[in-house]
């Protein structure tokens, strides 16, 4: 298995086609397997690297506290042990936080960034609802029960109607690369402190930023806050998709990501 020594730990990798490099980054609990749906697409024209964060999937999981600037330094050691000089990242929810603070602490580093239903964080983000916040706070450490009942949150079409055998397929999988519930609490207690607000007006690159019109967990108010931040973003609203709007939109965010990374 393809684990690379970045940060002081193993980070657990799969690098598919060739060309330009892109860094795929995925949310809380989640693993490089949550870009199924993107990985075939983009590696038709680009070298792509789906990544396990700490303390998910085959990562290490070391039983220390952390930081989301921590997480981003996984992600420059991961390029420093695979000797790519720069990439393209392209992150989703808590992986847009990551992304956020590589490229703010990287920018040397960083070639162009696609931010997946995420947010600049602090107080002047709008807030998670309630109703996710208790989701989100009730997990029992039952890898099936906890992913199923956060996935009901996260579609705003009737994806898991059409789609019902990818869903049991993609919850078979985390099941059987599950994240203990500690490992799951530290990225938790990572993803809180985020706050990139009064820093992102720094950021020069080009930015496109994704999201879900009925985003239950990320409310889509925090795209248009996180545009506004960036001095050269923009910003695609898919107006009846919820917070997995990568997976309901698959063919068209593929589409618009390629062509975004691709333009001069």
């Amino acid at each position: 298995m393809p684990h690379a020594r970045a940060n002081g730990i193993n980070l657990y990798y799969e690098m598919t086609g060739s060309g330009p490099a892109i860094v795929l980054l995925s949310g809380l609990g989640a693993d490089g397997h949550f870009w199924y749906q993107q990985v075939p697409a983009l590696a038709a024209r680009f070298s792509v690297i789906a990544v396990d964060n700490r303390d998910a999937g085959r990562s290490d999981k070391p039983e220390v506290a952390y930081t989301l600037r921590t997480m981003a330094d996984d992600v420059a050691g991961l390029l420093d042990a695979l000797e790519i000089p720069s990439a393209h990242l392209v992150a989703a929810s808590m992986g847009g936080f990551i992304a956020q603070e590589f490229a703010l602490a990287y920018p040397q580093r960083l070639r162009r960034l696609v931010l997946c239903c995420t947010s600049f964080g602090g107080l002047n983000s709008e807030p998670i609802p309630p109703q996710t916040t208790q989701v989100l706070l009730s997990r029992t450490g039952d890898p099936e029960r906890d992913l199923r009942a956060f996935l009901a949150l996260q579609f705003g079409t009737d994806y898991p109607r059409q789609h019902a055998r990818d869903i049991d397929t993609y919850v078979k999988w985390r099941v059987n690369h599950p994240q203990p519930l500690p490992s799951y609490h530290r990225q938790q207690a990572a993803s809180m402190q985020h706050n990139t607000e009064d820093r992102l007006g720094a950021l020069q690159h080009p930015v496109l930023v994704l999201h879900g019109g009925r985003d239950q967990v990320v409310p889509v108010r925090n795209a248009e806050l996180l545009a506004a931040k960036l001095p050269n973003a923009r910003l695609r609203i898919f107006e009846d998709a919820g917070h997995l709007v990568l997976w309901e939109y698959a063919e068209q965010a593929n589409q618009m990501i390629i062509e975004f990374l691709q333009a001069n």
